[in-house]
């Protein structure tokens, strides 16, 4: 039977796979990339997998692409965002916003009594503040999304959310992709209900797999990965105070089952440079091909609390920094996909 995945790819346009990580409002930096990448039509992508905010552009992705190609591609996730700054103090990310535009999110966050109250609300579940179960998200992924032509795709998309009382996580595929399945992706449990699917409870993604990268490694994918992170990998300085220490905790924390899965890419690329692998054991992994674009330069100074601020001018903003990120990109890396690795995996995770 013909593989309906394995597809020719033109021969300037090298086949590859995207990672999409999770980072609530930061994913319209995302959004920015992804426009720049289709705008340059440089990449067949044959692949998405994605947790939580990364899993909203990819659905968005998925579902222009079907419809309307690069251009339909690039529309699909403005409209997308479009639809989440229309939320407003709703914010579908869970947090109105309404204090720190007033006061500025640094002078609020180190406040005592901001800090106190923050605590406070930390010990109030989503099931007490919020009865109804009332999701704006809910409404943003139904009005910017086909997901009949998500489901459709020939492009394989992968979903990682986090099962909760099994602490494991699920892979959802195209035939499986609803607006639930991305709102259990993106549940974050201190602001949202577990969101059920087939009888299970799903909490975000990201805590478990932020992108997911093990789905991408079968044979009929390509061997490139190109991973678009929203998490910032590295500080300049330790964090002093408790807004910073929070901020850098959950970070840490988001990133922590990426740097695992790079690490154990990074560890059996070693093991093939080196020989160190027998013939049948070598015949079970094969090489991948790492790339990123890489977000601390652009998302690196900003906090934790931006990740919910939904305002137009600040979405655009994270936009235009990923356009950027990603010309960069497309300008130094690219003649590297097909070829090697532009990032070295082994200096950065062994």
């Amino acid at each position: 039977m013909k593989n309906p995945f394995k597809r020719p790819s033109p021969p300037d346009r090298p086949p590859v796979c995207l990672a999409l990580q999770g980072g609530g409002a930061h994913g319209a930096f995302q959004w920015g990339v992804l426009d720049r990448l289709l705008e340059a039509d440089a990449l067949d992508i044959r692949a998405v997998t994605a947790s939580s905010a990364g899993a909203m552009n990819g659905a968005a992705l998925l579902s222009g692409l079907e419809t309307g190609g690069a251009e339909g591609g690039r529309a699909a996730l403005d409209k997308l965002w479009r639809e989440v700054n229309q939320s407003g103090g709703r914010n579908v990310f869970g947090d109105s916003n309404i204090w720190t535009a007033a006061f500025g999110g640094g002078w609020l966050k180190d406040n005592p009594l901001w800090r106190a109250g923050e605590t406070l609300a930390l010990s109030l579940s989503p099931y007490e503040f919020n009865p109804f179960n009332l999701n704006p998200l809910d409404r943003v992924l139904n009005a910017a999304i086909d997901f009949e032509a998500v489901r459709g795709s020939p492009i394989r998309l992968f979903v990682a959310a986090t099962a909760v009382r099994r602490a494991k996580s699920r892979i959802f595929t195209n035939a499986e992709i609803t607006d639930r399945v991305l709102l259990a992706s993106a549940c974050l449990p201190h602001l949202f209900q577990a969101v059920e699917v087939d009888g299970e409870d799903y909490w975000d993604g990201g805590y478990l797999a932020n992108p997911p990268l093990w789905p991408l490694f079968t044979p009929e994918l390509p061997n490139d990965v190109l991973l678009l992170p929203l998490n910032p990998f590295q500080r300049d300085h330790t964090p002093r105070k408790a807004g910073e220490i929070v901020d850098r905790l959950n970070e840490i924390a988001f990133n922590a089952p990426l740097t695992a899965e790079l690490r154990a890419i990074a560890f059996v690329q070693k093991l093939l440079d080196e020989g160190l692998l027998n013939e049948s054991a070598r015949g079970r992994y094969r090489r991948v091909l790492m790339h990123v674009i890489e977000s601390d330069p652009y998302l690196g100074k900003l906090t934790l609390s931006s990740k919910f601020d939904t305002e137009w001018n600040f979405l655009l903003e994270l936009k235009a920094r990923g356009r950027e990120a990603a010309d960069a990109w497309l300008s130094d890396c690219l003649p590297a996909v097909g070829v090697r690795s532009s990032v070295d995996l082994r200096a950065r995770f062994l």
